[in-house]
């Protein structure tokens, strides 16, 4: 059986196959569909304000013979981009076979509507004739520049930014809960100064808080100047038109984006690299975190809730492995590849045009899929997981040599002070507590053994591995600022 011919069409990408209930509402706004509906939103938008004008210039038509367009009228004109569905999708596709160019196709769909107009809204009504206003004075990267920072936006802010920011909540939630339970850190893998939980997940909270922000702050730019960017065709055709200031216009008040006004034929995408530049770095932030939380896992520090159901090993039946995690880990890794090579072919072209950008950015949908894959995964993981205190406990109780970084401080501030017998506290620390395990009576022989003054020397027998957390519980408080 040869797989390609069977029908339906068996996905290639695993986004539309085996992980398409995840990504699924990416395709709303990074679609090959997606994209030809934002294209129509801009063709008729344009067509309506080049016959209806603009605030600029007190609403007037901007070209002779074309009468403003009734209510009716455009709402007609929008209908053809909200009614773009499967039967659309497939008329399109036919007209593409023919033009071999997806922009004229898109036009020539038009076209048709307009053609078609007479028997919605009677011989009275002028779009049939309107047919040369469609795509008037525009290069096709005019549309497509558009359309993309439209579809970008969308994907971005109504599909992948909410699920980040639910990462961001629980861990922020994580932080609070956990604030004052105490941890063994690591250092080098090596036990080291005790932290909480809490202040350990308001780090990747204050992290990640950061890297949203910028994301949520990101201009979304669009240009419409023709073919090389000078307004060429516009001032050839009608030289009285200030085309500069209709186009501001246009891209601001009409498609809500940030105006461009200095490009080549093409948007010179810097946005798009600052935008996918930030989406890769918040995404190896993530990585570490699945990172620390799988080796956590592996640790002890966190148990896992099993799925009723689910099998972890295919021969090992205890086993609830990490796969949240390891799958967050792999699809963050192919997500940040993709979106780092956006970022950099991008924003370069030959001269004034060439087309590496047009196949380059209908992977944009891939590299947003993968790491929306990513954070579903976090997100079902982080769910699913609750630290062992009482492990966690033991571990503290069991590396007392963890004080011998507050002891020795200590002795230097005392010889600082005057003390006796405070010469090179860090040696005489070291030569107690490394490589060796030590417990309470050891700690409190070698504390009683030293010239310090009352207060501190109880000060420092009153702690343990489980209360030496200096003001971890407090730095929690700064995870969004």
């Amino acid at each position: 059986m040869n797989l390609s011919r069977i029908t339906p069409v068996i996905p290639l990408n695993p986004l539309d196959g085996r992980y398409r209930r995840q990504t699924a509402d990416l395709v709303d706004y990074l679609s090959e569909p997606a994209l030809n509906r934002e294209r129509m939103r801009v063709e008729v938008e344009w067509m309506i304000m080049l016959a209806n004008g603009y605030q600029g210039n007190g609403q007037h038509p901007v070209l002779p013979g074309v009468e403003p367009l009734t209510e009716t009228e455009q709402a007609y004109l929008r209908a053809i981009p909200e009614d773009f569905d499967a039967d659309g999708i497939t008329e399109l596709a036919g007209i593409e076979a023919q033009t071999h160019h997806d922009v004229k196709a898109v036009e020539y769909y038009i076209d048709r509507r307009l053609e078609a107009s007479a028997t919605a809204l009677g011989p009275e009504s002028q779009l049939p004739g309107l047919t040369p206003l469609v795509h008037f004075a525009c290069t096709s990267e005019d549309i497509n520049n558009l359309a993309y920072a439209r579809c970008i936006r969308g994907g971005v802010e109504q599909v992948w930014l909410p699920k980040a920011t639910r990462i961001e909540s629980h861990l922020a939630t994580m932080a609070e809960q956990y604030r004052d339970l105490p941890m063994l850190a690591l250092t080098h893998g090596q036990p080291a100064t005790p932290t909480t939980l809490g202040k350990e997940m308001a780090v990747y909270v204050h992290r990640l808080h950061r890297q949203l922000d910028r994301i949520r702050h990101q201009d979304y730019m669009g240009k419409m100047n023709g073919a090389t960017g000078t307004f060429g065709a516009h001032l050839a055709a009608l030289p009285q038109v200030d085309w500069i200031d209709l186009t501001r216009a246009f891209v601001t008040e009409r498609m809500g984006l940030v105006w461009n006004p200095l490009t080549t034929q093409i948007e010179s995408h810097d946005w798009q690299a600052e935008l996918f530049g930030n989406i890769a770095h918040l995404g190896r932030i993530l990585h570490n975190l699945a990172v620390d939380v799988w080796m956590y896992i592996s640790r002890g520090v966190f148990a896992q809730e099993p799925v009723k159901g689910a099998t972890g090993s295919s021969t090992m039946p205890h086993k609830v492995n990490p796969i949240r995690f390891e799958n967050a880990e792999a699809n963050l890794e192919i997500s940040g590849a993709l979106l780092d090579t956006l970022a950099t072919t991008l924003t370069e072209t030959r001269w004034q045009r060439d087309l590496t950008d047009s196949t380059t950015q209908r992977n944009i949908g891939s590299a947003l899929g993968y790491s929306l894959l990513a954070l579903d995964n976090l997100d079902g993981g982080l769910q699913t997981i609750h630290p062992d205190k009482a492990l966690m406990a033991h571990e503290l109780d069991s590396n007392w040599e963890v004080l011998g970084e507050p002891i020795q401080t200590a002795m230097r501030a005392a010889g600082l002070a005057g003390r006796s017998g405070m010469d090179h506290p860090y040696e005489q620390v070291k030569e107690l507590m490394r490589g060796k395990r030590i417990g309470r009576e050891d700690v409190e022989h070698f504390i009683d053994g030293l010239d310090l003054d009352q207060d501190t020397a109880s000060r420092l027998k009153a702690l343990t591995p489980a209360t030496y957390t200096g003001a971890a519980g407090t730095l929690v408080d700064f995870d969004r600022d």
